[in-house]
């Protein structure tokens, strides 16, 4: 296990590195700069450039990236240039929401695809199969943004039962801060129930058939135990995995849903930056985004020998 987990880590380095690469340059190739986004449309090109030396953009690219690699083993990820204080502050402060988000969202998907998933499995071909599949169908196909749309219009609007944006921190109290992420964690977490649900059929139906399972059923164990104790735990390798999936995208993918429901997340501080060009905090971000997606995608394949100990990590 400690041999795997640390050549999990060690394969981490190149991965990042080529991020760094990717999205150093592509920021510094994208028109306009922070020194025209600070002095705005009426500075003159001496304003700029004057500016743009002052804050070190000026220097060849090679010799920018270098230093922003330097900081990086220091653990600094630099400083905004608009916030005005340090980029790895201003990601840890939005970091918050879009965490609590992708846990709202994770939980209301696995309460809607794992049991309608065994139920469509269990109930195969039946009128129960074909509502499921369709529903997942249909839910791969609408865009969360607009199911967020009709969300905010029938339950916020005209319902009023629950608030259409905003934020509230978990200082507030657990029901004031996850009232305001109901409605935003429905919208990303039906998307990402369908593909959920579509997975936990299809593996349901592949173990149901099994001999084990006649096995099980001719010992007289209850319907229910021989699904979720010996069908699903033989099953839910590839749920997890894309269970995995679905998370590592909901903390790094939430930014049109966090725009609006004006979340202050991760999201919210990537589309700023852009605008503003705020090199720094992109660059940060991305890293971030990156590590954390690398470090899920890690979790998952430990925890699959807690799943199945038939899975030994530690063999090629």
């Amino acid at each position: 296990m400690l041999a795997y987990l640390a050549k999990r880590l060690l394969s981490l380095v190149p991965v990042l590195l080529v991020i760094t690469i990717a999205t150093f340059m592509l920021i510094h190739i994208m028109p306009g700069g922070p020194a025209a986004a600070i002095l705005g449309l009426e500075a003159t090109q001496s304003d700029t450039d004057a500016l743009n030396e002052a804050m070190g953009f000026d220097r060849p690219i090679a010799e920018q990236y270098i230093n922003w690699i330097g900081g990086l083993f220091r653990g600094d990820l630099g400083d905004s240039l608009f916030l005005h204080q340090p980029v790895g502050q201003a990601i840890s402060e939005h970091l918050g929401p879009t965490f609590s988000l992708a846990v709202v969202a994770e939980v209301i998907a696995l309460l809607l695809a794992i049991p309608l998933g065994i139920l469509a499995a269990y109930k195969r071909d039946s009128a129960l199969d074909q509502l499921v599949r369709s529903l997942s169908l249909v839910g791969m196909a609408v865009p969360g943004f607009l199911l967020a749309l009709f969300l905010m219009l029938f339950v916020g609007v005209r319902l009023h039962w629950l608030p259409i944006a905003g934020y509230a921190p978990l200082a507030d109290g657990v029901w004031a801060h996850y009232r305001y992420l109901i409605l935003p964690g429905i919208s990303l977490g039906t998307i990402q129930a369908a593909l959920i649900m579509r997975m936990t059929r299809s593996s349901m139906l592949e173990v149901l058939h099994l001999n084990f399972i006649k096995t099980v059923r001719s010992k007289g164990l209850r319907e229910s135990k021989v699904l979720l104790k010996h069908a699903l735990r033989n099953a839910f390798i590839p749920i997890l995995t894309v269970i995995g999936q679905t998370f590592g995208t909901l903390v790094t993918g939430a930014v049109i849903i966090e725009t609006i429901f004006n979340i202050p997340g991760i999201g919210q501080l990537v589309i700023n930056s852009i605008e503003r060009r705020d090199y720094t905090v992109i660059q940060g971000v991305v890293l971030t985004v990156t590590l954390l997606y690398v470090l899920i995608n890690l979790i998952v394949d430990l925890l699959y020998g807690a799943v199945d100990p038939r899975v030994r990590l530690d063999r090629k």
